[in-house]
């Protein structure tokens, strides 16, 4: 009875909706950012996925859905950056210089170290795009010839990291900029990262969301020609 319970679809939509829901509220009542609903969402259904011994294979019949809504949810970001679009072209030349440093910074650390590290060329792939938002990162990934499965954590990894540390750490190296701390967080973190900076600031938020999509462009047009380039 139970395994046919966690086989259903709604199973998985259920069990990450209420999770996030929880995480949510957890985050509003005590605001700190080490508590990141999206990271809080991601520990308590691995613990509980093992504490009942639900199948991945399972709980991802119905985690697939929420995945399909992320691509919509990006693209609901536009909202912020047109309310906003005068004072974002007033910086369009440092904000196009500010995403491909990013983007460029992103890849040669990333697969650098995991090279430096003697991962496999596999695994030196799937990391390159770990700062693109998820489903441009997985295409970019498949593309070439790293592992989806493996890009997708570290992606979801690495937002949550700029969420929980990206507008501390713009502070403490003395940026003071909303737009300069938006593109920061939104160019390394992606999504994630961008829905903290929506809270700080609605100026920052604009700007991280215009980031993720100049980053994911750059990444998916610079990554191909630099994979053929050194391979």
């Amino acid at each position: 009875m139970w395994s046919e319970l966690t086989a259903q679809p709604l199973f998985g939509i259920a069990l990450t909706l209420c999770v996030y829901l929880g995480a949510q509220l957890l985050y509003q009542r005590l605001r700190t950012p080490l508590l990141t609903p999206v990271a809080v969402s991601i520990a308590v259904i691995i613990a509980l996925l093992l504490a009942f011994k639900i199948p991945v294979a399972d709980y991802q019949k119905g985690g697939r859905f929420i995945l399909f809504l992320l691509g919509p949810s990006v693209v609901a970001l536009a909202l912020p950056l047109y309310n906003r679009r005068a004072e974002i072209y007033a910086r369009r030349g440092p904000i196009l210089a500010g995403v491909l440093a990013g983007a460029l910074t992103s890849i040669v650390t990333a697969s650098g170290l995991a090279w430096l590290l003697g991962a496999s060329k596999t695994v030196v792939l799937s990391m390159a795009p770990k700062s693109v938002t998820t489903p441009i990162a997985i295409g970019i990934a498949e593309k070439i010839g790293g592992l989806p499965e493996l890009t997708a954590p570290i992606v979801v990894l690495t937002g949550c990291l700029g969420a929980m540390c990206g507008p501390e750490f713009c502070r403490l190296i003395g940026i003071r900029s909303p737009a300069a701390a938006g593109l920061a967080v939104g160019t390394a973190a992606h999504g994630i990262g961008t829905a903290r900076m929506l809270e700080v600031d609605r100026l920052s938020g604009a700007v991280a969301g215009l980031a993720i999509g100049l980053n994911g462009l750059v990444t998916a047009f610079l990554l191909p020609l630099l994979f053929l380039i050194f391979s």
